[in-house]
């Protein structure tokens, strides 16, 4: 069985770095998105991230990843990029349903979550190719993708519409972006019960497991609550260049699947 390989960076398109950034998102005044304090945050979690992703979700965020490969499924041929990959649980979960010769990438800023995936990956995928890279700077070429993904990733990117820009452009026109994200629920009384969890016994549960000292739990729920969602996130994507957003909302509205198709010319 081949050894899992690491991509090399495509062509650099220069004129993807003159996108113009928008405005539209404002970022949280109390949450320290900055590159290298989340980075840093997620390599010392890494070695217990999955265990403590199944403890605090009950297992329901792996039928969340289903629901993502059944609605925007992998291209029939091409490539697809899963961003923001982390350990790779939906880059492993798209392996196992793309015919032959589709190209996975998964990329993420956090060299520590990518050892684990590739590890992982070994076994059930030794054909993904992993990367190393920043989400609001990609090594791709434009076009060079029919489908991107982000899984729980969208709300650690320091600049959320550089982020979406970035993904517009290397995906091909009528390509489709897949963001898999939490969401807060509508119902007042989900919602009420949601919010207990997220702020006092998520943060509690989650640090003491995965024996981190960066609060990374209590950055978790911090960066949900304060992260856009809904008609906010569906103006920055649609910002960003694309349309024909589907929002798509899973377990009384706790996560939310968006769809979007990448507008065929976009400024």
């Amino acid at each position: 069985m081949s050894e899992p390989t690491v991509a090399s960076p495509g062509r650099v398109d220069e004129a993807a770095r003159d996108i113009r950034r928008r405005d539209l998102d404002h970022p949280a005044a109390g949450v320290d998105k900055s590159g290298g304090k989340v980075r840093g945050m997620f390599a010392e979690i890494a070695p217990r991230y999955d265990l403590v992703n199944r403890l605090l979700s009950g297992g329901i965020d792996i039928w969340w990843r289903h629901v993502t490969v059944s609605r925007a499924p992998p291209p029939a041929s091409g490539s697809m990029l899963d961003l923001c990959t982390g350990t790779g649980d939906l880059a492993l979960a798209y392996a196992a349903k793309a015919k032959d010769g589709v190209r996975i990438v998964a990329a993420d800023f956090c060299g520590a979550m990518l050892a684990h995936g590739i590890e992982k990956g070994k076994k059930s995928a030794p054909d993904i190719e992993w990367l190393e890279a920043d989400a609001t700077a990609l090594p791709f070429a434009t076009g060079a993708f029919d489908l991107v993904t982000v899984a729980f990733g969208l709300r650690n990117i320091a600049d959320t519409s550089q982020g979406l820009a970035e993904m517009a452009r290397v995906l091909r026109p009528g390509g489709r972006l897949a963001i898999l994200e939490f969401s807060l629920p509508k119902n007042a009384l989900v919602r009420t019960a949601y919010l207990w969890y997220f702020r006092h016994v998520l943060p509690f549960i989650g640090n003491c497991v995965a024996r981190n000292r960066s609060d990374a739990y209590t950055y978790l729920n911090r960066s949900v609550e304060e992260f856009p969602s809904g008609d906010r996130l569906a103006t920055l994507v649609r910002s960003a260049g694309f349309s024909t957003i589907d929002m798509i909302p899973l377990t009384f509205g706790i996560a939310t699947l968006s769809i979007a198709t990448r507008s065929p010319a976009h400024d």
